[in-house]
């Protein structure tokens, strides 16, 4: 005969069944599975700061590409976080446009692959406005270009706004892996710096064979653009050399033998670290990781991110 403790409990079972059934299901997916248990608890930081450069390229990439973003394409990856400011669909010829929404769909994955291993957060409030990214070109510069760089206005400003993108993730994913102590941490990371770098690999090869064409109106060549990207990512990391444009000085490239830069890398053409406060500094856009700005005007996420703010 059934105790009164046994029918209690079993009370308790079906009726907490019964509130998952009822719930929406990624709020019923979430209370089920918050994180991988095989990831220690070391690396939960470490895996979750990633996403905030995940969710700044999927946003950029799908709403160049198709016109919107995560609400429309994967809202429960949002986890309620406010959509992103002045994003819009970028004038791109067909093949880059099918390049781009390709790179979109990609980020869409990664963000999923990310958040089965982690709680996560929600998506940061992101400005991808063409104000945001003209501070970014004239801070490059060191002076105001006239008209202001829109990256949406044709193919070419947009693949140089998205140099800017995946290469500062690569770096942290890179400077990440020798942190992590799970192997499916070890696992997740690697799988998501093989595709940040493909996409970091087509973006340059597309600007380096335009690498001596002007960009209009401001009559300055593609190369020059890279390099005053990469001059100012190496200024606001604060770290030294870890970003080379695709023309480089004599002696600089690939075994001291080439000019030509069409990929990134040290002496020994190993790819570079940064870690989550470079991060911060070059994406906050003022060389400092204590103070919000940039793509993230309100900061970024996770418990790495909002430590700095506190601080």
């Amino acid at each position: 005969m059934a105790t009164s403790t046994s029918i209690a409990t079993n009370t308790l079972t079906i009726t907490a069944l019964l509130i998952l059934l009822l719930l929406p299901k990624s709020y019923s997916f979430e209370l089920l599975a918050d994180c991988d248990s095989s990831v220690p608890e070391s690396d939960v930081d470490l895996l979750e700061f990633p996403l905030n450069l995940e969710f700044l390229e999927a946003e950029f990439f799908l709403y160049g590409s198709l016109g919107y973003g995560l609400d429309i394409v994967a809202p429960n990856l949002t986890k309620g976080g406010p959509p992103p400011i002045g994003a819009r669909r970028a004038k791109l010829d067909t093949f880059t446009q099918d390049v781009i929404k390709q790179f979109a769909l990609q980020e869409v994955g990664h963000l999923r692959a990310i958040q089965k291993k982690v709680r996560g957060f929600p998506r940061p409030l992101l400005d991808l406005s063409a104000a945001s990214f003209a501070k970014v070109v004239n801070s490059a510069f060191g002076r105001p270009l006239i008209p202001p760089f829109d990256p949406y206005a044709s193919a070419l400003n947009y693949l140089l706004a998205s140099y800017l993108i995946p290469y500062v993730g690569l770096t942290g994913y890179v400077g990440a892996n020798p942190k992590l102590q799970g192997a499916t941490s070890k696992r997740l990371v690697a799988g998501l710096l093989g595709v940040e770098s493909g996409q970091d690999a087509v973006i340059r090869a597309l600007l380096y064979e335009r690498a001596t064409m002007k960009v209009a109106p401001y009559g300055i060549t593609v190369a020059e653009f890279t390099n005053r990207f990469s001059e100012l990512r190496n200024k606001l990391g604060h770290e030294g050399l870890k970003d080379e444009g695709l023309v480089v000085a004599p002696g600089k490239g690939a075994e001291g033998k080439s000019i030509g830069n069409v990929l990134a890398g040290d002496r020994d053409s190993l790819a570079y670290d940064r870690t989550p406060e470079e991060i911060l500094r070059i994406v906050y856009g003022g060389g400092d990781e204590h103070v919000p700005g940039g793509f993230y005007p309100k900061g970024a996420n996770g418990r790495i991110a909002r430590s700095h703010l506190q601080a």
